[in-house]
């Protein structure tokens, strides 16, 4: 039985299981305090927004005009609230991820995790500089990537918008 202690455990896991399974679960056992380092300050400020950008829409005139011609509160929140609410949500969600990208770096070098943000501290450290520009370009286009990405889900997300 392991202790929520040894489940957090971080740093780099050189263990060879003789199974794929057990490998799986050796990566994912020492993933959890890096992933929960990431994901909980951007989850807690993207669920304030959300929450936040769904009373601004409920508000709105074209709701109560909904809501006037007897749509259930479920059709009202699901088809008009969510699919507005959903484009400031967007913009912000594409933010941190690129804040959440660039944060590997940092969260990779406490943890001792290997991947591009300790390849580049390492390169950084190391004097390589070739290393470093192909890293920084690496982060550069996941950002261009997730930026590509959120426009086209705008697109899907408010039928006013069309790209020609």
């Amino acid at each position: 039985m392991t202790t929520v202690l040894d489940m957090l455990t971080s740093g780099e896991c050189v263990t060879s299981p003789e199974d794929f399974l057990a490998a799986v679960v050796d990566v994912l056992h020492h993933l959890v305090l890096p992933a929960f380092t990431l994901g909980i300050t951007l989850a807690a400020t993207v669920s304030r927004l959300a929450r936040s950008a769904m009373l601004e829409v409920i508000s709105q005139d074209y709701i109560r005009t909904a809501r006037a011609k007897g749509l259930s509160e479920r059709l009202v929140i699901y088809k008009h609230a969510l699919r507005n609410m959903t484009i400031p949500l967007l913009t912000i969600i594409g933010v941190f991820m690129a804040v959440a990208m660039t944060g590997t770096v940092l969260t990779e070098t406490v943890f001792t995790r290997p991947g591009l943000g300790k390849m580049l501290v390492d390169a950084i450290g190391a004097r390589d500089y070739p290393l470093a520009q192909g890293a920084i370009t690496v982060f550069t286009m996941m950002i261009m990537g997730v930026n590509l990405l959120v426009d086209i889900l705008y697109a899907a997300c408010d039928p006013r918008l069309v790209y020609s």
